[in-house]
């Protein structure tokens, strides 16, 4: 297998790209620390230019953040702001757009293939009896809506290309560190193995599905 992880830098990604790695995987990984910044078109496009020529059996995204520029999730509508919540798009909706736009091209023609992008269940709407954390929710949602509307046009052409959402769970990553108290949390390893398995057992029915890192389906 030839896989690219992308966001390979953080803890869930890092996971991913070790696991693979133990399994005999041939291995590429890009994240921020090499250039790659999803709020830049073109740079998104000139990290995919330098992998031409190649093609991968898994591209995995595993890029994201809760906290940007140190804006904390908001607890109640009164707390919006409308750049912090620009900001949360950028990077979790558009930046993943950009990388299917740029990355998913590179998935090998011939055989079956996967984009795997990290979303979160908080994105569903179907699944929220909380409320709060609304910019971060609606991007995560928004990116969940560009996954299902790229598997549809991918798979047209190549019937065995799947594109999912996928849920890791509650994992203890920086991210979760201040937020996981509701909430049982698994290693970073232990959704990696999972998230793999789920993939493994992916077929071209799955293309455009949402699912968790124990392979549930989660409601949009």
């Amino acid at each position: 297998m030839k896989a690219l992880v992308l966001g390979d830098s953080g803890g869930i990604g890092g996971a991913v790209r070790d696991t693979l790695v133990a399994r005999g995987a041939d291995v590429i990984g890009l994240s921020r620390r090499d250039g790659l910044e999803l709020t830049d078109q073109q740079r998104v496009e000139n990290q995919a230019g330098r992998l031409n020529g190649q093609s991968f059996d898994l591209i995995f995204n595993a890029t994201g953040a809760l906290v940007i520029d140190g804006n904390e999730p908001e607890k109640t509508i009164r707390q919006i702001d409308a750049q912090a919540m620009a900001a949360q798009f950028a990077l979790n909706a558009t930046g993943v757009a950009l990388l299917l736009r740029y990355f998913s091209p590179l998935l090998r023609e011939q055989g079956r293939a996967v984009f795997a992008s990290l979303s979160a269940r908080v994105g569903s709407i179907g699944d929220n009896g909380f409320g709060g954390w609304i910019g971060y929710r609606a991007a995560k949602a928004a990116q969940n809506q560009i996954i299902r509307t790229a598997s549809i046009e991918i798979a047209r052409r190549y019937p065995q290309r799947i594109v999912v959402a996928l849920h890791p769970g509650t994992v203890e990553t920086s991210l979760t560190r201040d937020y996981a108290d509701r909430y049982p949390t698994i290693t970073a390893r232990h959704s990696a193995e999972a998230l793999l398995s789920v993939i493994e057992g992916l077929t071209p029915e799955d293309n455009g599905g949402f699912f968790d890192w124990k392979g549930k389906q989660v409601p949009w």
